[in-house]
């Protein structure tokens, strides 16, 4: 069993794009700036909008962090979208989710230019990545075939289940499993909260990729042997014997299932760093569709 060791290429990739930028300022060239929204003091938004800052200071990017009251109303939210729009010095931003209740999220999606949509929510970016031309993957979905692909996995013709239909990451996931690349020419089972029979499905699945949202979910029956398994999951948990008091778990009961796999990403460490590394190349490529 091999873990899909998500932290260190995240790193990899990070040290990458760091060359490329410090190439950019050489030339005279723009330094890419990376904004991100964040309404209301949600915990787990605020831990991942931060890793997203420290990031960006590892590549050497510019960043801001919009900081705005869960009592904001949606008309001064998607006032402060299309200031960020209309700011050219802001190559990308994200909104991070989930907004409080009074807000339409699917509202503040669509208000996000395009041409700045590093998350890759917007219909348009959706749209392209259907269609198979250039723009903004899906955060997640984009950081996990990545991962797949500096580990050398073969997909071409294999079997793919994705557990899991959300917009943000089982239904991207599923269409960059099944297009035309070299992560891809899968075919592809999407499934989701009223599948039948799901653990039968799973069983066939030369890949499986979990995201389900429900901790350890899945179980050591429901993987092939030999299987890829892409744990998308991440659950706080309390745990008293622990200094923080809560443990980190995943959508796949590891110690059960990683005998079984012949890859298998870990919970943390896994695709958490690289949706973060994902942002990054995304925003690295909005220098260029300007």
């Amino acid at each position: 069993m091999i873990l899909l060791d998500g932290k260190k290429t995240s790193s990899d990739i990070k040290d990458e794009i760091a060359i490329k930028v410090a190439e950019l300022k050489q030339q005279g060239e723009k330094t890419p700036h990376l904004a991100a929204i964040i309404v209301g003091n949600d915990g787990a938004s605020r831990t991942y909008v931060n890793a997203k800052v420290k990031s960006c200071e590892k590549v050497g990017f510019n960043s801001t962090l919009v900081e705005l009251p869960d009592t904001i109303s949606e008309a001064d939210l998607l006032a402060k979208v299309e200031e960020l729009n209309n700011n050219d010095d802001i190559d990308g931003f994200i909104v991070q989710l989930p907004l409080p209740k009074h807000i339409d999220e699917h509202k503040v999606t669509l208000a996000v230019s395009p041409a700045k949509d590093v998350d890759g929510f917007h219909p348009e970016s959706v749209g392209r990545m259907m269609l198979g031309l250039p723009g903004f993957l899906a955060a997640t979905p984009a950081g996990i075939v990545e991962l797949l692909d500096r580990y050398d996995i073969e997909t071409s013709g294999k079997e793919c289940v994705v557990i899991g239909r959300s917009h943000i990451v089982g239904s991207p996931m599923s269409v960059l499993m099944w297009r035309n690349s070299k992560i891809g020419n899968c075919t592809v089972t999407i499934t989701h909260s009223r599948t039948k029979n799901l653990a039968e499905i799973t069983k066939r699945a030369d890949i499986l990729i979990v995201a389900l949202g429900k901790p350890e979910f899945v179980s050591a029956d429901m993987v092939k042997e030999g299987a890829v398994v892409v744990d998308v999951g991440i659950h706080r948990v309390e745990d008293a014997s622990k200094k923080s008091g809560f443990r980190l778990l995943g959508d796949v009961k590891f110690d059960e299932v990683s005998p079984k796999c012949s890859h298998i990403t870990p919970v943390p460490g896994g695709v958490g760093p690289m949706t973060i590394a994902s942002l990054m190349m995304n925003t690295l490529q909005a220098i260029d569709m300007k």
